[in-house]
């Protein structure tokens, strides 16, 4: 990993949504739902939906990170977990902010083959060694990248609350 980082700003985030959006439309593909793979590929996920007019919206929440440049092994589905019988036959976009690995994207669209009708990737960054080649990229980078949603620490940790 090199020193330097990739920025993003919620002005560029912006941008970045509407030009994947417009990625999606010139290619012809129109999805019926799209799905967001929790956290990060929320926020592109209701980008999307709105530039394409798409209400079906999904989500998988997959645990991959735990720090910066720090994962597990293999990525995690989290509950609640996607009945697939509310994607059987459609077409799918996924939409996340980053392939990094691959494997999150890998997970999610194995999860798909064999119950919808097509599945394509939309991500705001692909780094090179991604096992996943996505159909729709914003920009290609092998930086270490700071996104707005998470670039600062939270306001309140999850350890500062008192125990049930």
């Amino acid at each position: 990993m090199t020193a330097e980082r990739e920025t993003l700003t919620y002005e560029l985030f912006g941008t970045a949504g509407r030009e994947l959006a417009e990625q999606v439309a010139a290619d012809g593909f129109e999805p019926d739902l799209i799905l967001a793979i929790a956290r990060g590929g929320l926020f592109l996920g209701g980008a999307l939906g709105y530039a394409l007019d798409v209400k079906n919206l999904f989500v998988m929440n997959v645990e991959f990170y735990t720090g910066v440049d720090e994962r597990l092994d293999l990525p995690v589905v989290l509950p609640p977990t996607l009945d697939q019988v509310d994607i059987t036959g459609a077409n799918v976009l996924v939409a996340d902010d980053v392939a990094d690995t691959g494997k999150t994207l890998e997970l999610v669209r194995d999860f798909c083959t064999g119950y919808v009708s097509e599945v394509r990737t939309a991500v705001i960054y692909e780094k090179p060694r991604s096992a996943v080649r996505c159909d729709y990229v914003w920009r290609h980078t092998d930086r270490w990248i700071d996104f707005p949603w998470s670039s600062q620490p939270p306001v309140r940790s999850r350890s500062d609350r008192p125990a049930h």
